[in-house]
């Protein structure tokens, strides 16, 4: 089950990171808890983190680059996903989220780690708690090729499990935690500008990786 002529001509416009950045900024946030393909992401014009994640993956897979997504688990706030592609050897990232901090990184940093940290002073939960905790190293998602991910009307659901499966590596220690400072107002005012209400994760309630 492949691209239809209209998805191949959409897909061919997002030639470039920032153009496939731009697309997920531009539709609205998908605040259900669902698991749909890329092709229900264009159909639908919206999109979660982890379904903007494998958008973003097809998109730069369709253009030569690797379908590749990191995992990002978080304590007391929703996981993230983000994919991942690389420029003369240089990591960026492609993301859809409900905060603004939390989606395109310039392909600069040298490693996955570096790329993650750049995220950690604004991954943050509604009361300014900095949550995240862990991440994965990238998953290439042509592991399900099989199984038309791209295009599938499946529930991909699977492919989150199978991150979350994956190692974690720690980016912060217990005495860090413990030292931690919240979020300034005005940097919670900044991260959640535009953003969905009833998408928002409820400090205190359960990640949706654990609903």
């Amino acid at each position: 089950m492949g691209w239809t002529s209209e998805e191949i001509r959409f897909l061919k416009k997002l030639n470039n990171p920032d153009k496939i950045q731009s697309f997920l900024d531009s539709i609205e946030y998908n605040p259900e808890y669902t698991s749909r393909s890329p092709r229900w992401v264009i159909k639908t014009g919206t999109a979660h983190c982890f379904e903007g994640a494998l958008f973003a993956a097809a998109a730069l897979q369709f253009n030569g680059n690797k379908p590749m997504i990191v995992d990002m688990l978080a304590e007391d706030d929703d996981d993230h996903v983000i994919a991942v592609y690389k420029v003369d050897g240089f990591w960026g990232a492609i993301a859809k989220s409900n905060f603004t901090s939390l989606r395109f990184r310039e392909p600069v940093y040298r490693s996955v780690r570096e790329l993650i940290m750049s995220y950690f002073d604004f991954f943050f939960n509604t009361n300014g708690f900095k949550s995240l905790r862990s991440y994965s190293l990238p998953f290439d998602l042509t592991y399900y090729e099989s199984r038309n991910w791209t295009t599938t009307d499946e529930d991909l659901e699977y492919i989150g499990d199978k991150i979350e499966s994956l190692h974690h590596f720690p980016v912060v220690t217990q005495k860090m935690i413990r030292n931690l400072s919240p979020a300034s107002e005005s940097m919670l005012k900044a991260g959640m500008l535009g953003s969905r209400p009833e998408g928002l994760f409820k400090p205190g309630t359960k990640r949706r990786s654990e609903l």
